[in-house]
Order: C-alpha cells, then sequence, then structure tokens
C-alpha cells in the first residue's frame, strides 16, 4: 500500500491512513479529489471469511496495491475540459500544505502544457492462449455445480475459466488498453501500470458507489451474445429479458446484495429501483439491477467494502460456501480478476468497479478470466459458450484467435 508491504489487518490500515487526510468534499470538482486508488484483489475475502488458499497461486501479485494520491488531474473528453486538483497532502501545517498544493499543481500545468508523448502504435499480436479448463473440463465443472445446488448446498455459483499466454518484448500495454478501450468501450474501464505490471479493465459494472451517505451497486448477471445482424440482435435481447433462468439468477444476487448493505445502512434504507434492465454493451446484452441505501452515520467507505467484498455478483449465493467451491473447481488464484478497482477519496466518497473483462499483464504473460452465473436451470454448454462470449473483445484487442487453443 502506497510503496509499503503490510502484514496488519489492511482495512484497519486503510481506514488509519485515510483519517490522517481528512478533506472536505468539493461538489464542483469531479468525483475523485485525492485518496486511494488501485486494486484489491479477490483473494482479500480471506480477511474476511475463513476460506482456504487455492491449490495455484497464480502470478504471486499482492492482494492489493493501492496508492495515496495528493493530486489528481481529471479530463472531460466530452466538453474538453481539464482540472487539476492538489490537495497539499501529507503536510498537515496548514501554511505549508496551501504552499504544497500550489506547488504541485503548477507542476502538473507544466506537464500538461509540455510536449506530447509520442504515440503509440498498435500491440503486437499475443502467442498461443491457454486455459486452465478445456471444453469438456469446463461443462463438467458447471455439471459438477448444478449437482451441488440441487442438493441444496448453494443456490449459485459463478465459475470462471483462465486463460494465458506469452508476450513478445515488443509488446506495448499502452496500446493494447487504447485497442481494448476502442472495442469494448465500459463505463468503468481503467489502466492501473506499476512498473512491469499492468492491469487493463474494461469493466461494465459498478461495485459500489459511496456519495455523502447515498449507496449504490449496480450487479449484472444475465448474458447473451450479440449479433452483428439488427433483427437477430434484437431477438436476442428480447430472448434475455424473458429468460427465466437469467432474471431468477440476477434476483439472488440482488436479494444477496441487499442483505450485504443491510449490514452498514440505515434501517429500512435499501431499496431496488431497477431490477433486471437491459444494457448493451459491444459483445454481449446483459440484465443490470441497482440496488441503494443510505450508510449509516457510524459507517464509512472502508466498513461498506467489507461489508459487501467480494461482490456477490462474481461469487453467488449463499457467498461463503460459493466461495468455497470456487476456490474447489478453479484450484487457481483469481487474483485481480473479480476484485474491485477504483478510489477511496480523503473525502470519503467511493467508486469501484467489480474487476471483469479484466487484463493482468506481469512482464511477458497476459492473463484474465471470464466466468458465467450457474443456476439450477443452467445448460452447461451454454455456460461454457457465453464465457467465450464475454472474452472475444479481448481476444481481439490482442489480435488472436482462440479457437482451438484449449
Amino acid at each position: 500500500m502506497n510503496g509499503l508491504t503490510l502484514e496488519a489487518d489492511p482495512w484497519k490500515v486503510l481506514r488509519t491512513l485515510l483519517a490522517k487526510y481528512p478533506q472536505e468534499h468539493r461538489p464542483d470538482l469531479p468525483p475523485f479529489q485525492g485518496g486511494a486508488a488501485g486494486y484489491l484483489a479477490y483473494g482479500m475475502n480471506r480477511t474476511l471469511e475463513r476460506l482456504s488458499a487455492p491449490a495455484i497461486a497464480g502470478l504471486g501479485l499482492p492482494q492489493s496495491i493501492l496508492h495515496f494520491y495528493d493530486v489528481v488531474i481529471s479530463f472531460d473528453h466530452r466538453d474538453n475540459k481539464c482540472w487539476i486538483v492538489s490537495t497539499g497532502w501529507p503536510e498537515q501545517d496548514r501554511v505549508r500544505r496551501s504552499e504544497r498544493a500550489r506547488r504541485r499543481a503548477d507542476e502538473f500545468a507544466a506537464l500538461l502544457d509540455g510536449p506530447k508523448a509520442p504515440q503509440k502504435g498498435c500491440p503486437s499480436k499475443a502467442g498461443e492462449w491457454r486455459s486452465n479448463f478445456s471444453r469438456e473440463g469446463y461443462i463438467a465443472a458447471v455439471q459438477r455445480v448444478i449437482d451441488l445446488i440441487l442438493a441444496g448446498d448453494v443456490f449459485q455459483t459463478n465459475i470462471a475459466q483462465r486463460f494465458s499466454t506469452r508476450l513478445s518484448t515488443s509488446f506495448d500495454p499502452l496500446a493494447f488498453y487504447c485497442q481494448l478501450r476502442s472495442l469494448n468501450p465500459a463505463p468503468f474501464a481503467a489502466l492501473l501500470r506499476w512498473g512491469k505490471l499492468t492491469i487493463a479493465s474494461s469493466s461494465p459494472e459498478r461495485f459500489l458507489k459511496l456519495e455523502g451517505r447515498q449507496v449504490e451497486t449496480r450487479p449484472i448477471k444475465g448474458t447473451i451474445a450479440r449479433s452483428p445482424d439488427s433483427k437477430e440482435d434484437h431477438r436476442r435481447a428480447a430472448v434475455l429479458l424473458a429468460s427465466e433462468k437469467d432474471h431468477a439468477e440476477n434476483t439472488m444476487i440482488v436479494d444477496l446484495l441487499r442483505n450485504d448493505l443491510s449490514r452498514v445502512c440505515t434501517a429500512h434504507s435499501v431499496e431496488v429501483p431497477a431490477l433486471c434492465n437491459l444494457e448493451s454493451y459491444a459483445s454481449v446484452h446483459h440484465l443490470v439491477s441497482i440496488v441503494t441505501g443510505k450508510l449509516a452515520e457510524d459507517e464509512d467507505a472502508v466498513s461498506l467494502l467489507r461489508a459487501c467484498f467480494p461482490g456477490g455478483s462474481i461469487t453467488g449465493a449463499p457467498k461463503p460456501r460459493s466461495m468455497e467451491i470456487i476456490t474447489e473447481i478453479e484450484r487457481i488464484a483469481r487474483e485481480v480478476y473479480c476484485g474491485a478497482i477504483g478510489f477511496i477519496g480523503f473525502n470519503g466518497h467511493m467508486d469501484t468497479s467489480i474487476a471483469i473483462r479484466t487484463v493482468t499483464i506481469d512482464g511477458d504473460l497476459a492473463v484474465f478470466h471470464a466466468g458465467s452465473g450457474i443456476t439450477a436451470l443452467s445448460e452447461p454448454e451454454a455456460e461454457y459458450e457465453e464465457t467465450l462470449a464475454k472474452a472475444e473483445r479481448i481476444f481481439d484487442a490482442f489480435g488472436s484467435e482462440p479457437a482451438g487453443a484449449f
């Protein structure tokens, strides 16, 4: 966290560090006005529940990387505006803090007025892709979950396959992210870079937003691949909207999130203003719901995260048992996938995404996952195809053909 390796409770440390730099919210400025930003890996669930570690560690990444930013540059590309927000932290003296804020703002303004960075070309193509599941293996995993559901062990569980490939020395992560953002536009796209580690996300899903005391989460459950033919595409959207299986999947997770929010929100404030609305993205249609609440006065952004992490839409219900099944069946650590990406401001505001449609590039290795929510009504072959539909635009951004690789 901020360049430090921590062995203490990370949630307590995060709260303590944020409390050192209190700041009033400015509604006339963009939402992130300084604070912590980065990722919380899915494996942070083991700080909240008694869970076994996955059999295979994956890349061995930190369970979280959060840096604290005293200066934030925000761009509004639609209205062609730019803001430099400079907090003056970590100075505690009021005068010195004001001086530092002005000095740092001037430094970043000079950088923006300086020469433009050279334009990046297209990323070189990735190598052969591997998955931790064969087609038959994933279908068998789905059937295993269905059997557990029918036995009364769980109601729903999300199972993902993990794709990996080696990259050439000429591969450009920034160019790849630009390609991904172009091919798969998403409201929570994000690029995080630390040395040889790059996280390139095109997530469509909000995990948690906190503005003042108002909380919002927008779970996605229910997916169908899009068609280039307009008439067929509309038919598929109608099929999704009418799907009993997908509505049940979404409603179960809405109930789970209502329960999670009720742990930290005021009594009777948790509501569902939207249930199973259709949202369309580059390669898929989704069913999206909205759950809101009012955070209790004695709670904060960190306690909200703790109460809801990891997001129920990418675990299943009940959450603890679903996470046990995920560990047993997937075997390899999810790491950044299905964790959270976003910020927690010094002003107490927060916005985070679920880290889906998200690629981790560690040196010459690229990894991403695609999953599906399994219910009693699932058809194993269809769930496998759903994972490929979700992965399609990521493969396209790499210039790769997945067929025959697994």
